[in-house]
């Protein structure tokens, strides 16, 4: 649509000509279930009087448009995304009654009804761009305002808001809850949440003294809402952020709500958090699930002072908000709570992640030159929060904790309810730390890519090291060498531990660096580069290290160098210098032991990637068969109702593929045999019965029947994913036209039939809809959503088919369509990156040794 694509030129010109004052927002969500009532009356001034500009509105109709008393037609200022502004006083009031509409893809104002009981659930998502399809708004970061929401609802709604929720005047059936007005704010940290929801309200203890403190969620979720766990977790930030920022929380409540059909794991709205409903457990999860819903609650508190007090100008900057967010929530975990161990699964998560964006043909620095609102909605990636965390973690290393955080105060204190740049941040980290930052930012923010250190060492006759030098790497297309501030370790086996002998820091830059501190030492039986994650480098491991990995991996007595062991045998095998069958022999020996939940879910997840993707065709049935029987093996070998076991069970489930293996999948389901300590709950009950129907076990009836049994929203969402994963040529048509034909599909409800739709092992079924895929992206990408065009254009790519003909023709669209929109491009390219990564993994595969 014509105006949705600001771009950041245009940011710049609207924000030197204006400044906005106040918005009152009026709605009413009492009428249809398709459109709601916005009023909007926005005040701001204007620098260069006579001038015009336009206002952000994506609504279906609008009713009227007032500028300074004047009526102007609606139907020549409105073009269906912008109201064109024109002759502005110094002073301005813009009155804007509009019908908006309620959108069933996570973005504007999403409305859900609950299967169970009936009850509508809305809730507001506005980051990027998309508070102006609720009311309108100056839509960019930089125009900050004060938001006063005054809205009409069921009086029997809990509606929620930034401000402390006021009383509602209630008039029969209907309730009017007028808000206070919020602090200047950037519009897409605003937020409205209306709905039945059950509420669990307490409090928590800040430097202002005791704030409302509620937790949130649909009632037909709340018997499984463990809120004095949130509420626990919640108080625990506060106390950390306030004493690390030595500034207090900066709104007068916080509300969490957990909401439905929510495309992110949460959204920093200013003291009303919205938060994934999946984090609501109702069936048992690993615990890796419960610490990653640990850390996302501390990352959108830490927002509320870096994001929502102190926002960046424009979206080039959105680092600023995400990677400092990312870095504290690992901190405060760590330090704060139960969550000791929170850096160790940084490493194994985020910085994996990170590792995998960096090294795509679409990296780009942290700090990103975003031209437009396309370039930032693709750009909440791994750069963004993990290299960016990775990147912060490394610099508070080097500059000094209480240094690096004496200038984030200063920071807050200058910057607070404005809007920042990154040379504003250098400034107070220069003037705390006493550094000149310039050529750091310049390394490390500026510029993409990342290097790769190998050990270089020679050993005397003796068996101690005569030389050892760290040999640095840069990819081709993005040559930079950096300056690494990193620990070695030195481990021997002894007793059966891993243990570290010695430990030493060292500054490695440039192509060189010679370590004479261990010169005469004996060599270890494993050298670790970037012991203790200092760096943000990929590491090698040398012969003798990779031989007592394989063989002595369990041996750590330690998680985090495991995890650092496991990071670098894993970039091995993508990076096609360990042979992919030599991983897979070694993820299933290691992961046996392994006692840290998320590191026990990376390693799983990436062996069904190596059998899947990475091993040579030609072996793939043998190495399928591998995974198949080595996670039964896991499974049966597991302690009784430990966390492994149950990560073991969806892992055969998901490999099953033999006669035996499949049977022993029904008898599970069906009750008719147990594995001591595996409770079989609702959504287990859901990953074996699809993996039943993508084999062709079972189908219509089975799902159906399922379905009966758990007629809910999270039911609805497997029964689509089952439905689309029947082995097929029509459930595939179906699963296509549902997604691809037809625009009706709630997000929820899209993403699960694309996740059913490419199922492994049913490449044949797949491969006729290459074509359709290619001729279908950019019609899809022009007429929906961003976030339903993502979905589709990545989760439909056929990366399962992973051969020579889908590089071709992933190729031959990229040179026919040259004029594709940049966002898309670059999602296309990054699909086709995983391709020609998979081949050069089945290349070394075909290798012996």
């Amino acid at each position: 649509m014509p105006g949705m694509n600001l771009t950041r030129d245009e940011a710049a010109a609207r924000a030197s000509l204006l400044d906005v004052a106040s918005y009152d927002i009026e709605l009413d969500l009492t009428g249809s279930d398709r459109v709601f009532r916005s009023r909007t009356l926005a005040r701001f001034s204007c620098s260069e009087p006579g001038a015009a500009t336009f206002i952000d509105l994506v609504a279906p109709a609008v009713t009227s448009v007032t500028l300074n008393g004047a009526e102007l037609d609606p139907a020549a200022v409105f073009d269906g995304t912008r109201i064109t502004l024109e002759r502005l006083a110094a002073d301005n009031e813009l009155v804007v009654v509009a019908d908006c509409a309620y959108m069933n893809t996570g973005e504007g104002l999403h409305r859900f009804v609950d299967p169970v009981d009936g009850e509508v659930y809305l809730y507001s998502q506005f980051e990027v761009a998309d508070s102006r399809r609720v009311f309108a708004v100056f839509e960019q970061p930089d125009l900050k305002a004060a938001y006063t929401f005054t809205v009409t609802a069921p009086a029997h709604w809990e509606v929620v808001s930034v401000s402390p929720t006021p009383a509602p005047e209630v008039s029969g059936d209907t309730g009017v809850w007028r808000f206070a007005p919020t602090p200047r704010l950037s519009s897409y940290v605003t937020a409205i949440v209306a709905g039945a929801y059950a509420a669990v309200r307490g409090e928590v203890v800040s430097r202002k003294g005791s704030l409302p403190a509620a937790v949130f969620c649909r009632r037909s979720l709340a018997e499984h809402l463990d809120a004095d766990v949130i509420l626990e977790l919640t108080q625990q930030g506060f106390t950390f952020f306030e004493e690390l920022f030595d500034r207090a929380y900066p709104f007068d409540k916080y509300d969490q709500l957990f909401v439905p059909e929510f495309n992110a794991g949460a959204m920093e709205n200013a003291g009303c958090v919205t938060i994934l409903e999946d984090y609501v457990f109702r069936s048992r999860v690993p615990e890796a699930a419960v610490e990653r819903r640990a850390v996302t609650v501390l990352h959108e508190l830490a927002h509320m002072w870096f994001g929502d007090l102190v926002t960046m100008r424009w979206w080039d900057d959105l680092w600023l908000n995400e990677s400092f967010a990312e870095y504290v929530s690992h901190l405060a975990a760590a330090e704060a709570t139960k969550y000791t161990q929170a850096w160790t699964t940084f490493a194994n998560t985020e910085k994996t992640w990170a590792y995998r964006q960096d090294q795509l043909p679409s990296t780009h620095p942290i700090v990103a030159d975003i031209n437009d609102l396309e370039d930032v909605e693709v750009n909440f990636d791994g750069i963004t929060y993990g290299k960016g965390a990775a990147v912060l973690k490394q610099l508070v290393s080097w500059v000094g904790h209480e240094e690096f955080f004496a200038g984030i105060r200063t920071y807050f204190a200058k910057h607070a309810y404005a809007n920042t740049t990154l040379a504003d941040l250098l400034v107070e980290l220069e003037a705390s730390s006493g550094r000149d930052l310039a050529a750091w930012s310049g390394l490390w923010l500026e510029t993409a890519g990342i290097n790769t250190l190998r050990p270089v060492l020679e050993a005397a006759g003796d068996g101690t090291i005569s030389s050892f030098a760290v040999r640095q790497e840069a990819p081709e297309g993005w040559p930079t060498l950096r300056t690494h501030r990193l620990g070695i370790g030195l481990y021997d086996l002894d007793g059966g531990a891993l243990t570290r002998r010695r430990y030493v820091e060292v500054d490695v830059d440039g192509e060189r660096t010679e370590v004479p501190e261990l010169v005469g030492e004996d060599r270890p039986d494993l050298l670790l580069l970037n012991d203790d994650d200092l760096a943000y480098t990929k590491i090698r491991l040398d012969e003798r290290s990779l031989a007592t990995l394989v063989e002595h991996l369990a041996a750590f007595t330690d998680s985090l160098p495991r995890a650092l062991c496991w990071a670098a045998a894993w970039d091995m095998c993508r990076d096609a210098e360990m042979r992919p069958r030599a991983y897979l022999d070694l993820g299933l020996a290691g992961v046996r032991t392994e006692t840290d939940s998320s590191m026990v879910r990376s390693v799983l997840r990436q062996l069904e990637t190596v059998a899947r993707l990475y091993v040579d065709p030609g072996h793939r049935a043998q190495a399928g068969r591998a995974l198949a029987e080595g996670t039964e093996r896991l499974l049966r070998g597991a302690a009784p109702a430990s966390d492994a076991q149950l990560q073991f069970a969806r892992a055969f489930a998901s490999a099953a593929r033999d006669d035996g293996q499949l049977a022993l999948v029904r008898a599970l389901y069906e009750g008719t045999e147990q594995v001591e300590g595996l409770i079989i709950d609702t959504d287990l009950r859901w990953e074996l019965l699809h993996r039943l129907v993508s084999a062709g076990v079972l189908g219509d009836a089975a799902i159906d029947a399922e379905l009966q049994r758990d007629n809910t929203a999270t039911g609805q969402r497997h029964a689509a994913a089952a439905r689309a994963a029947r082995p097929t040529t029509q459930a595939k048509a179906e699963a296509w036209a549902a997604v691809v034909d037809r625009d009706d599909l709630p997000n929820a409800l899209q993403s699960a039939t694309i996740g059913g739709f490419a199922t492994p092992g049913q490449e044949d079924l797949l491969r006729p809809f290459v074509e359709p895929y290619f001729d279908a992206i950019e019609h899809v990408w022009a007429t929906r959503t961003n976030e339903t065009a993502q979905n589709i254009v990545l989760g439909l790519y056929p990366t399962l088919l992973a051969d020579e003909e889908l590089l071709a023709r992933t190729d031959a669209w990229l040179e026919q369509a040259s004029a594709a929109p940049p966002a898309l491009r670059r999602l296309v390219l990054e699909s086709r990156d995983g391709v020609a990564r998979a081949l050069r993994a089945q290349a070394r595969d075909r290798q012996e040794g």
